[in-house]
């Protein structure tokens, strides 16, 4: 063992190599950065001088970002919503794929859905934070349709327990792999739908309406705000607007279900 004030830039990278030799660049990467909140908390006390760890941004083998098939284009998604209403297999399938596009969670988030987080009468959803992947509890407010689709599946499931329960057994959810299954027996292939993409289909669409602001949209999608003060600002925020943003969302892909040729509306985002 060495003394903090002992501990070269190369001691540390040389620890943290061998968790990426591993395959295991996210844990390497989140390593480093505890390692390196240590190393300034001793700056900050007076117990060493430098950050070792402070010339080792970039040393790392970045962890490689996984693009997901995700149809983007309103003609087509109508299509998808119309090839979805028409899926002939499980029942618990078909409704998480009825579900998801209104909802836009993530795939595990839906799948490990349970009924003691959700309440129909208040169209609210709370996902607790140890199911998701910022580690900070998600509301979702629900539209008349996202509660009338959970409505049918409560029927089916009963009132306790996991939304879509495994055609195994009732005590675990779906597996990860059903929702992707679905879209492939649909006729659609990895590279052109999965189940992560309904998130980015609402990213787009919604962002390209204009109608809403941007904030708002990453409220929605959960996505994580690098900027710590700014993220603590805007935990609450914009509520009354996802909201609506709900509402008019799931109002919108019953047009595209439709068929109607919805143009992308480029107005000023709401306030």
């Amino acid at each position: 063992r060495l003394a903090i004030t002992e501990i070269e830039p190369a001691d540390v990278l040389g620890a943290i190599r061998k968790i990426e030799g591993k395959g295991n660049l996210e844990s390497a990467r989140r390593t480093l950065q505890l390692a390196s909140a240590v190393f300034r908390y001793a700056v900050a006390t007076a117990r060493l001088a430098s950050d070792p760890t402070r010339d080792l941004r970039g040393a790392l083998t970045a962890p490689k970002v996984t693009h997901y098939g995700a149809i983007t284009q309103a003609s087509r998604v109508g299509e998808l919503l119309r090839a979805i209403d028409g899926y002939e297999g499980q029942g618990f399938t078909k409704l998480a794929m009825l579900i998801a596009p209104h909802v836009f969670v993530r795939p595990g988030e839906l799948r490990h859905a349970d009924w003691n987080e959700i309440d129909l009468n208040a169209a609210l959803w709370i996902i607790p934070a140890e199911k998701m992947k910022m580690r900070k509890p998600h509301h979702v407010p629900l539209s008349r349709q996202a509660v009338t689709l959970f409505r049918e599946a409560q029927a089916a499931s009963g009132p306790s327990g996991y939304v879509f329960p495994s055609i195994r057994t009732g005590t675990r959810p779906m597996s990860e792999n059903t929702i992707n299954a679905g879209l492939r027996r649909l006729g659609y292939a990895s590279d052109e739908m999965t189940a992560h993409g309904f998130r980015a289909m609402a990213s787009t669409l919604l962002n390209e309406s204009g109608k809403w602001h941007p904030d708002a949209i990453e409220r929605a999608l959960a996505h994580g705000d690098s900027d710590k003060v700014r993220a603590a600002y805007h935990r609450g925020a914009h509520w009354d607007e996802r909201v609506m943003m709900a509402q008019w969302w799931s109002d919108h892909l019953d047009m595209l279900r439709n068929g109607a040729e919805i143009m992308p509306f480029r107005g000023r985002p709401a306030a």
